[in-house]
């Protein structure tokens, strides 16, 4: 099983556990409308594949949107400071495949990753 599958499928575990643990007691206590459920269990499927080439375009640049792959999984770096207009201060560029920077260069390790939006996958 994909990395991004095992992802998706505890961001769903979690987001059902969350459902259920703030469920009211009944109908009339309810705030929650169904358009907001099915948001909420769609988000796996807004993930979407993203080849090298498409990565590329998610390079923080001209208003777009800055994309990290690492070990397969594309991660959204858009909102994180150290990622401004796509560039890190340690010379990596967003748009690119970085598992070889990230997992063995960075001093932050894998760790780094947590907590990020998770976007999509790389294939190739």
């Amino acid at each position: 099983m994909s990395k991004i599958k095992l992802s998706l499928m505890l961001q769903a575990g979690v987001a059902g556990l969350l459902l259920v643990a703030c469920a009211p007691a009944s109908v009339e206590d309810s705030a929650t409308t169904s358009s907001e459920v099915v948001s909420v269990s769609s988000s796996a499927e807004e993930m979407r594949t993203f080849t090298l080439e498409e990565l590329s375009q998610y390079n923080g640049k001209d208003g777009q949107p800055a994309y990290v792959a690492v070990d397969g999984v594309v991660y959204d770096v858009t909102n994180v400071e150290a990622w401004k207009d796509g560039e890190h201060k340690l010379g990596l560029t967003a748009g690119n495949e970085l598992t070889e920077e990230i997992t063995n260069q960075s001093p932050h390790g894998l760790k780094v990753l947590e907590g990020l939006p998770i976007v999509g996958e790389l294939v190739e």
